[in-house]
C-alpha cells in the first residue's frame, strides 16, 4: 500500500448565505461502516435540518460515494466531493448540513454555499499522512535517559510516554526504515547493553 493523506479526528466550520446555515463536519473513516455511521450521527444531530448532504472518499476499493440528499442535481454532494478530491484526500467523509433559511439560493449560490462549507471544514482538518511505520521499544539505564530521547527525537520518531521501573523503557513509532540507524547507535550507546526491539511494519497516520 502506498502512503496516503487523510485527516486525524474530526473538524466542523460553519458558513451562513442568505439566512441559510451551512454546518460542515468532516471525520476520518477508513471504512464504510465507520463513514455511515459519522453520517448517521450527523443526522440524528440535526433532525430538524432541511438537509444533510455528504461525500465520502475510501481508499480501500478506491470507494466514492456522494448524495444532494434533496438539493438539485450536482449543486450538493459534488461540490463536496471535489473538495476532498482537490485537496487528494483518502478515507474521509464530510457532511454538510443545511438549515433553510427561507431565501432561494439558485443552483449557483447552492454550489458555491455547499463548496465553501466543506472546504473550511477540511481547512479545520489536521492532514496527516498514513504510512508504513515500525513501533519500537528499548529500555536504558537512568542516566542514559536523556541520550536515548536525544537519539529519538532526532530520528523524528513519535515517542509515547516512557515507563519509569529500575530502568528507563521507551516507546516510539517512526517511518519503516528510519530505525536502522537507530540499531547501532543504541548498541553503541549502552555499550552493548540495550537491545532495539521493533515490530513489523503497520500503517499509521504519522
Amino acid at each position: 500500500m502506498n502512503d496516503y493523506r487523510t485527516i486525524r479526528g474530526t473538524s466542523v466550520a460553519e458558513i451562513e448565505e442568505k439566512h441559510s446555515r451551512f454546518i460542515a463536519s468532516a471525520a476520518f473513516a477508513d471504512t464504510e461502516e465507520k463513514a455511515l455511521a459519522f453520517l448517521e450521527k450527523i443526522r440524528s444531530e440535526n433532525r430538524t435540518a432541511r438537509h444533510n448532504v455528504f461525500a465520502y472518499c475510501l481508499r480501500e476499493g478506491n470507494r466514492v460515494r456522494y448524495s444532494d440528499d434533496g438539493e438539485p442535481a450536482k449543486t450538493a454532494g459534488t461540490p463536496v466531493l471535489e473538495c476532498i478530491q482537490h485537496r487528494e484526500l483518502k478515507d474521509v467523509i464530510v457532511v454538510v448540513t443545511r438549515y433553510f433559511g427561507g431565501i432561494l439560493l439558485g443552483t449557483g449560490g447552492l454550489v458555491r454555499a455547499y463548496t465553501a462549507s466543506a472546504a473550511a471544514a477540511l481547512d479545520a482538518a489536521q492532514v496527516v499522512t498514513v504510512r508504513a511505520c515500525v513501533r519500537c521499544r528499548v529500555t536504558v539505564e537512568y542516566g542514559l535517559y536523556e541520550r536515548a530521547m536525544l537519539l529519538i527525537s532526532g530520528a523524528g520518531a513519535q515517542a509515547e510516554e516512557p515507563v519509569f521501573t529500575d530502568k528507563v523503557e521507551l516507546c516510539f513509532v517512526l517511518p519503516a526504515g528510519q530505525e536502522q540507524p537507530l540499531i547501532p547507535a543504541f548498541r553503541e550507546l549502552t555499550r552493548g547493553a540495550a537491545q532495539l526491539e521493533c515490530s513489523e511494519p503497520f500503517y499509521t497516520p504519522f
